[in-house]
């Protein structure tokens, strides 16, 4: 016992937790050696574990309790950190190339490159998620960097150069969440927390294979009792991983069939046959028994072929297709007679190069503990110690509200790891909104953002924080859920579209008119809630009725209106800046008055023999037309002025009959016209009239240059306020 002793550096806990025993060692390292302070193995009682996996968690737990207590004794002091391996059962493995940039030449530190390595895990496991196809949740359990590039050129070791850009090459390990929890439960009852989990490839490689060995070509093959776990190097890095579920069992099952006796006694004869020629053994009748050990390796010879036939091809497949140069066997598995020779064969390479590496490969460990045999069984459980110096990819553990939750320790983690870790909703961490609202405004679609809730309340030991505060083992994390804020609500009025006036002149007064919006189809006022699908235009125009109605003023038939001067009804759209104005609408004197013009116009030539009685029959044909209604005994008498010779301004017949009273704002059409052999377009109209066609020729009315004026259309004499169509073929001229 070494109680109250000090130690020059920090003890290590290694348990190689294998499918027939557990070995415990605890160490530490100085001056580049490793000194084993203590080592206790402890086989199980029962088969607890099978092809490397714990099928008997409680049993495994038991075990490893035992081997923990006989080390505390051993060293005088509690042990409460363990660091343990994996066997490479399901392994599955993920190449990745990552790099990172700095913004200078930045010197290399050993804190860049663990950067750059947590970096590349992060991202081997994305890559990995995105091609796991199985329900199985996954966990890194083991890393290599193949090779380190700065600024895109390969160096071994970046440590102390400058570089713009650090990348690596990198193969990382992963193994189901059964397999991993399984090894954390066992040591939990024993009452261990894990530190540091690699695989067991990589541990054993950090004893079997030294640095200086990894520029060749080799294979170290770990060969246990329930799976036999490989590891490839080649050009100074670590290549490939790879395992078979096969190893040292099987051979003991084949020795249980073919001498009758249980499993233990079974593991015993092939203990006994490294040492003895002849083995003696009672089988399950009591029967005491022997079996010589020729007999017993020529059993054991096709078993033996079959598991390094796999091995090989499995060697092979990992070096791209091809055999290795050397191999390294470590393992009780691998210490069987004849199996380095089967190897060797299935390889196709000298016997000599294939070797159980044992005390010769630990020329750098230390045992400060007497009567401990350096050979190949130990070199898996002291390389389990040096992985916890030469990777940092350790597991904590965190309680996530009241929920214990693993976390692979990259020395970066926060809240936000540990609610994902524990499948909290993502939601649940922000402030979330409420439902937005989606419409369209003037054919452009537009979106409100529902309100922002309450954030997420988070607390680490009772303390304030937020989703970045770094977390570490043991810390007591508490969220409460963010809220939902309200859902999206807008009025009409609060569109930008809407804001502002229309302004016009009503009977020469200036008025300011609201804008307003039509919705699904329907006038809304501002006031209005836009609800999620709308569909909104903005109006730009009143008709004269809305006018009318928002000035309050009662429109009978007996008034007239006008837009831009223009006839207009109450539909007429009135837009900014136009004018509208309404008077009471002409009498049939004023009808006559118009009339009495054409007439004068037509009959103010210089004669004195004209008759105006033949002409007023022609110029009054369209008091015929005159709205129904008009009282005809309010019409003066008619006073003519004949030989008036002053010109006065053509009225349009738009502007005393209905057929032209053509609304603004309505359809427009377009047509052409044939006058006087000439075509004329016309627009701007809903229809047209003969007279219209004085608006498109030059025909001057002020000066006759004959006793009438002749209106045709189609060949046919024309009235003036008929309607005219496009195409027709039209006659204006004065009759000599």
């Amino acid at each position: 016992m070494t109680e109250g002793k000090n130690y020059s550096g920090q003890l290590v806990f290694g348990l190689d937790i294998g499918t027939r025993s557990i070995v415990g060692t605890v160490g530490y390292r100085s001056n580049n050696r490793f000194y084993v302070v203590a080592q206790r193995v402890k086989e199980h009682e029962t088969r607890a574990m099978l092809d490397g996996q714990i099928h008997d968690i409680r049993k495994v737990g038991e075990t490893v309790s035992q081997v923990k207590g006989e080390l505390e004794k051993a060293i005088g002091r509690n042990l409460t950190e363990v660091c343990i391996a994996a066997a490479g059962r399901v392994l599955r493995t993920v190449n990745v190339t990552v790099d990172t940039g700095f913004d200078y030449d930045k010197e290399m530190t050993q804190e860049d490159m663990y950067s750059l390595a947590s970096l590349g895990v992060e991202k081997a496991y994305e890559m990995f998620q995105d091609e796991n196809d199985t329900d199985m949740k996954f966990y890194c359990v083991g890393y290599s960097v193949i090779h380190y590039y700065i600024n895109h050129y390969p160096i071994s070791n970046p440590e102390g150069h400058k570089a713009r850009v650090l990348g690596a090459e990198m193969i990382a390990t992963f193994l189901p969440d059964d397999v991993v929890d399984g090894l954390n439960k066992a040591v939990e009852l024993a009452g261990l927390n894990v530190v540091n989990m690699t695989l067991e490839p990589i541990a054993a490689i950090q004893v079997a294979i030294p640095e200086m060995y990894r520029m060749l070509n080799i294979a170290l093959v770990d060969v246990g009792a329930g799976t036999s776990d490989i590891s490839i190097t080649k050009d100074g890095s670590i290549v490939a991983f790879g395992m078979i579920p096969i190893a040292g069992d099987v051979l003991t099952e084949t020795i249980a069939k073919h001498c009758l006796v249980d499993f233990g006694t079974a593991e015993q004869i092939k203990k006994d046959a490294g040492m003895m020629e002849e083995i003696t053994f009672k089988d399950i009748m009591g029967l005491q028994q022997s079996i010589a050990k020729d007999e017993l390796l020529e059993v054991l010879k096709p078993v033996i072929d079959s598991m390094t036939l796999q091995v090989a091809d499995k060697i092979k497949e990992l070096n791209g297709g091809k055999s290795v140069s050397a191999v390294f066997v470590v393992g009780g598995g691998g210490k069987i007679e004849g199996y380095t020779d089967s190897l060797a064969d299935q390889l196709g390479i000298q016997q000599e190069r294939v070797a159980v590496r044992g005390g010769e490969v630990m020329q750098s460990i230390d045992f400060l503990e007497e009567n401990i045999v350096k050979d190949s069984l130990l070199v898996t459980p002291i390389g389990i110690c040096l992985s916890f110096y030469e990777q940092s990819n350790n597991f904590i553990f965190v309680d996530f509200n009241g929920q214990r939750v693993k976390l692979y320790d990259n020395n970066m983690l926060a809240v936000v790891d540990a609610a994902m870790q524990a499948e909290f909703e993502k939601e649940g961490l922000f402030p979330k909104r409420g439902k937005e609202l989606n419409f369209t405004v003037n054919g452009k679609a537009r979106i409100v953002r529902g309100q922002l809730g309450e954030a997420a309340v988070i607390r680490v030991n009772g303390e304030e924080a937020d989703i970045h505060t770094p977390i570490r083992g043991g810390d007591r994390i508490e969220v409460i859920p963010s809220t939902a804020g309200a859902d999206a609500a807008v009025e009409l009025g609060a569109l930008n579209e809407f804001g502002g006036v229309i302004r016009v002149t009503v009977n020469d007064k200036k008025i300011d008119l609201p804008k307003f919006a039509r919705v699904n189809g329907q006038l809304q006022s501002g006031y209005y809630d836009i609800r999620n699908n709308d569909i909104i235009e903005m109006l730009n125009y009143y008709t004269v009725k809305q006018i009318a109605d928002f000035m309050d003023v009662m429109v009978d038939n007996r008034l007239r209106m006008y837009v831009n001067n223009k006839l207009a009804d109450m539909d007429t759209y009135v837009y900014e800046n136009f004018t509208v104005s309404w008077t009471m609408k002409e009498t049939d004197a004023d009808t006559w008055a118009a009339a009495r013009e054409r007439v004068e116009m037509a009959g103010d030539n210089g004669q004195e023999d004209w008759e105006p009685e033949a002409m007023e029959e022609e110029a009054f044909d369209d008091v015929e037309d005159l709205e129904s209604g008009t009282v005809w005994d309010d019409v003066p008498e008619p006073e003519w002025e004949y030989g008036r010779t002053e010109n006065k301004e053509r009225k349009t017949a738009e502007s005393t009959t209905a057929e032209g009273m053509a609304a603004v704002g309505k359809p427009q059409e377009k047509i052409t016209v044939l006058v006087n052999g000439r075509p004329v377009t016309m627009e701007g109209k809903a229809s047209y009239v003969f007279v219209d066609v004085f608006d498109y020729i030059d025909f001057d009315l002020s000066t006759p240059k004959g006793s009438c004026v002749v209106t045709k259309r189609n060949g046919s004499k024309a009235r003036h306020m008929e309607e005219i169509q496009n195409g027709d073929v039209i006659e204006v001229y004065w009759e000599k």
